[in-house]
């Protein structure tokens, strides 16, 4: 970065920065586990992050939601941990994410091979359009503060990362010196592991919606990745080292281990 753009981005952090206090940052921080651990150079460019990605994107409330900082800062340190060491360039394409205070009915209509048309009105915490918005339950947001596998604000994301060369198929475009055959044959493998554990009625270490296609698969192993990273890199090794590579981050480092007895099950 050259003298003049380092000075445009100075200035232009100034300005986002105008409005969030001290306190504000400290008291979210305090509430936030998964950002524990993290280095005071982490923190500082994760705040940037945060007040850049308010700068580009409009966060919506809908139906009555009375939409505060507080809770605008919650999204966005969520939003960009996954791309801490990414930028936010990763983020390019979509400039919007809309709010509803709880499930939501999408009402996706989509016509059969045979002309029927169908719909999808299962109500929803979270979805992620292609060149579109993110959308987002802020009860799902507000009720997770402790670390157990479930973030709501990274699933969606994840997806957002994943449609950067495409349709969401758990292949985000990969960084030069990673193989594009070894992630295939290691999270595909997980994935039919996961798949046949789920089958069988047995203990996950991940949400068994993650067994619904390799999609959501990607979308809940980076949700585990930055919630409980040990309990993802004891179970599936080879696939935490791909995700450590993409995301440049090793979380299994800065956060402590959790227990595990109980399959996974997101929050009622």
């Amino acid at each position: 970065m050259n003298k003049l753009s380092r000075w445009w981005r100075q200035r232009t952090l100034v300005r986002a920065h105008r409005g969030f206090d001290p306190p504000s940052w400290h008291e979210i921080w305090r509430e936030l586990a998964l950002l524990e651990g993290l280095d005071t150079t982490d923190v500082a460019e994760l705040r940037d992050l945060a007040v850049l990605f308010l700068r580009d994107k409009t966060i919506t409330a809908t139906q009555g939601i009375e939409l505060t900082d507080r809770m605008r800062l919650i999204i966005a340190l969520q939003a960009c941990l996954p791309i801490l060491r990414l930028g936010l360039e990763w983020y390019r394409g979509w400039y919007q994410v809309i709010l509803y205070p709880d499930e939501f009915l999408p009402r996706h209509e989509w016509t059969d091979e045979n002309g029927l048309v169908w719909r999808d009105d299962r109500p929803m915490s979270g979805e992620a359009w292609e060149r579109g918005p993110v959308v987002l339950a802020w009860e799902d947001i507000a009720a997770d503060t402790v670390r157990n596998g479930y973030n709501l604000v990274i699933h969606e994301l994840a997806h957002k990362l994943d449609m950067r060369n495409g349709a969401a198929n758990g292949h985000p475009p990969l960084h030069r010196e990673m193989s594009d055959k070894h992630w295939a044959q290691d999270l595909g493998a997980a994935y039919e592991d996961l798949g046949r554990r789920v089958r069988r009625g047995e203990k996950t270490p991940l949400d068994p919606y993650a067994a619904e296609s390799p999609a959501e698969f990607f979308a809940v192993l980076s949700e585990a990745f930055f919630e409980v990273p040990t309990r993802l890199r004891d179970e599936y090794p080879r696939v935490y080292a791909h995700l450590a590579q993409f995301y440049r981050q090793d979380p299994a480092e800065r956060l402590p281990a959790l227990p595990f007895s109980e399959p996974y099950r997101p929050p009622d």
